[in-house]
């Protein structure tokens, strides 16, 4: 796959149902989905989930989410830098609807699984937020559906605040062989915001193969970037512009987990 091709700004996957809709057969591989519906005032939105398990993240606004004959009312948030938020979780084969009276834009993080396993309710005080790294290269993880604090068959999702002029996704680190104990493969994808309306900042994904993923991109808010193999990171927020990403990640693996491994040039002196 081409750098341009892992590389998607924000509009080339709009459609009438979605401004961003990345789905296993367009990115070429087999689990990881991700999709951003925006609503208006009493907006709706209707969708089966098929062979994939879902979770609905509100990245501005409220929303009820109604799966099958159970309904879950989400919060929400002002915006990804405002706050964690609520989520609902979606099971394989069943229909989905989102209603929001204010209307708001939302994340539909997706993984292709088998095990179907019951709708649910992610509270945002049980979101479990670390800080990661130190100094320029210090972030703030939300891990509201990592391998560790949230069920899932396939899918793994965090959220990342990268402060204005720093460094995350540092050192660079890859997961796309299976190596038991070592290394998961997982399939990620990188969705962006970044605050204010002319911030931006990079992304890089380097080979670790011959003939490997290799991008480095100027992302903005609504671009996405496909990481299917290679070193990824740095990420790095323009100063004065905090940098939010949403991962999102799955694989062949029967264990659901990440472990991955930090590319050995970039890790020397790290703290």
């Amino acid at each position: 796959m081409s750098s341009t091709e892992l590389y998607i700004p924000r509009g080339a996957t709009t459609d009438a149902n979605y401004v961003l809709d990345v789905d296993p057969k367009k990115a070429g591989w087999e689990y990881s989905s991700l999709r951003v519906v925006e609503l208006g005032p009493d907006g709706t939105h209707t969708f089966t989930t098929g062979d994939s398990e879902w979770i609905v993240l509100p990245l501005e606004g409220g929303c009820t989410v109604q799966i099958a004959d159970e309904r879950f009312q989400l919060l929400g948030r002002e915006s990804v830098f405002a706050s964690v938020t609520d989520f609902a979780y979606a099971p394989r084969d069943t229909q989905v609807q989102i209603a929001s009276g204010a209307g708001g834009r939302f994340a539909l993080a997706g993984a292709k699984c088998e095990r179907r396993l019951p709708a649910r309710y992610g509270p945002a005080p049980e979101v479990p937020v670390e800080e990661r790294g130190s100094g320029t290269q210090l972030r703030h993880v939300r891990n509201f559906a990592s391998a560790d604090a949230f069920d899932c068959a396939k899918l793994i999702a965090v959220e990342v605040i990268t402060p204005g002029g720093n460094w995350s996704s540092y050192p660079p680190h890859k997961h796309d062989e299976h190596r038991p104990g070592v290394e998961a493969e997982l399939e990620e994808i990188y969705y962006f915001e970044v605050d204010g309306p002319n911030g931006f900042g990079y992304q890089r994904v380097s080979p670790s193969r011959e003939g490997g993923s290799d991008v480095l991109a100027e992302v903005r808010s609504g671009d996405a970037v496909l990481v299917p193999d290679g070193w990824h990171g740095p990420s790095i927020a323009q100063p004065g512009h905090d940098m939010y990403y949403l991962n999102v990640m799955a694989g062949p693996g029967e264990t659901r987990e990440w472990r991955i491994c930090f590319h050995p040039d970039h890790t020397e002196g790290y703290r």
